[in-house]
């Protein structure tokens, strides 16, 4: 597949604490772009970098100056 064709999705989040619901939204982005999807990023204003199933990820919002 072509590198210009696969796509990932930044979402942000001003909450502390994240759940699986949280994920909604880069979920059903990650099933409509299917084989595409590359990764999805939930920003949050917590402390830890955490996987939320495949390619799904919570990452602080202060590790981008990190």
């Amino acid at each position: 597949m072509e590198l210009h064709r696969r796509l990932f999705a930044v979402e942000v989040k001003a909450a502390a604490t994240l759940n699986a619901k949280d994920f909604a939204g880069l979920k059903r982005f990650q099933k409509i772009t299917g084989e595409r999807f590359i990764m999805g990023i939930l920003l949050y204003d917590g402390d830890h970098t955490t996987a939320f199933g495949d390619r799904l990820f919570a990452v602080p919002i202060g590790a981008q100056w990190a």
